[in-house]
């Protein structure tokens, strides 16, 4: 598996009342002021991901429904890198990656990215959310053959060749329909409102009054719920490429065609750039004329490859150059791999269109295919529980139309206006089928009148594209801060060359307290 896609699935795999808060310290209070009231309940020990020292890893028991909190618990799996340099603690930097994935590493993977002022200065905690990972995991039921098989429907659901969606239809419904009978009650509970409840109780078992936080994709949310909810314990709290609070579920999920057309730019002068390789052309029209001309061709004429059951048609090409435009790491040649990422799908997509793919281009394609369900299985974890809790969560969120017409007008709309998704992100999926409905309305998200919000936001995101920035600012006020930066792909901590303004703010900010005095843009 191309190790560029281990981060790629982190972000996309890397979506009741509140407890009553206590009263939250100034963002000056001294470390031992704030944890004085409390001390951590949490035993520390070794991770079942096998992540060594110095992350380990707690249990923390939770309710199933928080509208019952003395019936059912269910388990937290929680992480934890103690403050580098003691000294200076602060107190807890709670993380989250996105997804909503498995988040039990993300203080060894994301507190590697973090400036060293701000690893001495915090615990770096994380945790997998309700019915994710090691934390009571949900399932669909599906094996590793039907993944791969399927993998053109797991995280967008393409619509087929001629633009139909008969197939995606069925597919839905058998999908909320195993997922039900996987399952069972956990489904009515796995909410981004309840992993911000999870988190609050994690905070109390840490002995902590108050936490800072950084979020990332679907973790802006989380961490804007958790705010919501619970907004006398945060201290501090970075956004880093938001989604819009208020476009959730079904609206949210076609954000996806606009957030690509967004980077295809950086695409097209990218093949470009490597023109010799990648053969669609010498100027950004070529390249764009030229993809679109190769995805047809490979959705009239599909190919089976014996490596992997995964058909290697348009859709294939699609979904793996909307995975890979995540992170420039796919658009950056090494040592390791001196040809691109990007650039050895599309040329290997074009040999096996033309018919002439070396063993190394099949073993490629495979490798993409296999890889991606490879990945996102962790041992004693269901299979498919990566790639399926992305819908109960989206479904659990907010409900989905029930109108198959909605989504076959929708996906001819969509197809015309964004073709490098092809109507993808427009489709029905199993939420339009779920077993269950949501328990009621998300919490609102909006100013509370205290001046603690960070938001970073690449440009040219293909995930969470800039506009869902921009509403989550407005959703938020004079609460927050905006900072947008020049570039290109999800995250703007994960970049492969962080940008030093962006960087710099979260620092400053993370360290001293200091938020940028208004909005600004990063060269």
């Amino acid at each position: 598996m191309p190790r560029v896609l281990h981060r790629v699935l982190a972000a996309l795999l890397t979506v009741g009342a509140g407890l009553v808060a206590a009263p939250a310290a100034h963002a000056g209070t001294s470390p031992v002021q704030r944890t004085v009231d409390a001390v951590s309940t949490l035993r520390w020990g070794a991770c079942p991901t096998g992540a060594p020292a110095p992350q380990e890893c707690a249990t923390l028991q939770v309710p199933l429904d928080y509208r019952h909190p003395h019936g059912r618990a269910i388990s937290v799996e929680v992480s934890r890198i103690p403050a580098a340099d003691p000294g200076k603690r602060k107190g807890v930097l709670m993380l989250n990656g996105g997804g909503p994935s498995a988040g039990l590493d993300v203080p060894a993977s994301l507190g590697a990215l973090l400036p060293a002022e701000v690893r001495d200065r915090y615990d770096l905690v994380a945790f997998d959310p309700r019915g994710i990972g090691y934390s009571t995991p949900m399932s669909c039921g599906r094996g590793a053959d039907e993944l791969i098989r399927d993998v053109q429907l797991s995280l967008l659901s393409f619509p087929a060749a001629d633009g139909s969606i008969g197939a995606n239809v069925s597919f839905a419904k058998r999908m909320a329909k195993q997922c039900a009978a996987n399952s069972g009650d956990l489904l009515r509970h796995i909410t981004t409102a309840n992993v911000a409840r999870d988190m609050d109780r994690i905070r109390r078992a840490l002995g902590e009054r108050t936490v800072s936080y950084y979020g990332l994709s679907w973790g802006t949310y989380l961490g804007s719920l958790y705010r919501a909810l619970f907004p006398r314990t945060v201290d501090r709290m970075v956004l880093d490429s938001s989604v819009d609070p208020y476009v959730r579920g079904y609206d949210d999920f076609r954000t996806f065609s606009v957030a690509l057309e967004d980077r295809w730019p950086d695409l097209a002068a990218f093949g470009v750039a490597n023109a010799g390789s990648v053969r669609l052309g010498t100027t950004a029209r070529q390249v764009r004329k030229n993809y679109l001309a190769l995805t047809a061709q490979l959705d009239r004429h599909p190919v089976m490859l014996t490596e992997t059951l995964a058909p290697i048609n348009g859709n294939f090409v699609r979904l793996f150059t909307w995975l890979l435009s995540y992170n420039d790491a796919a658009l950056i040649a090494t040592e390791e791999e001196p040809l691109p990422q990007m650039a050895q799908l599309w040329r290997a997509a074009g040999a096996v269109a033309a018919g002439h793919a070396t063993s190394a281009d099949r073993a490629f394609l495979a490798g993409l295919a296999n890889g991606l369900v490879a990945g996102g299985t962790l041992p004693n974890v269901p299979q498919d529980n990566l790639l399926s809790v992305g819908w109960a969560y989206s479904c659990g969120d907010k409900a989905w139309p029930r109108n198959v017409g909605t989504y076959a007008r929708n996906v001819a709309a969509d197809r015309a206006a964004f073709p490098l998704t092809a109507g993808a992100p427009a489709n029905v999926a199993p939420c339009s089928a779920w077993a269950v409905q949501p328990a009621g309305p998300e919490p609102a998200v909006e100013p509370i009148g205290r001046r603690d919000v960070l938001i970073l936001q690449n440009e040219r995101d293909p995930s969470t594209p800039l506009n869902g920035a921009r509403g989550m600012r407005r959703a938020m006020g004079s609460d927050a801060v905006l900072v947008t930066v020049d570039a290109g792909g999800h995250g703007v901590l994960i970049h492969p060359k962080p940008n030093a303004c962006a960087i710099g703010a979260l620092t400053s900010y993370l360290t001293t307290g200091a938020l940028p005095a208004t909005d600004k843009a990063c060269a």
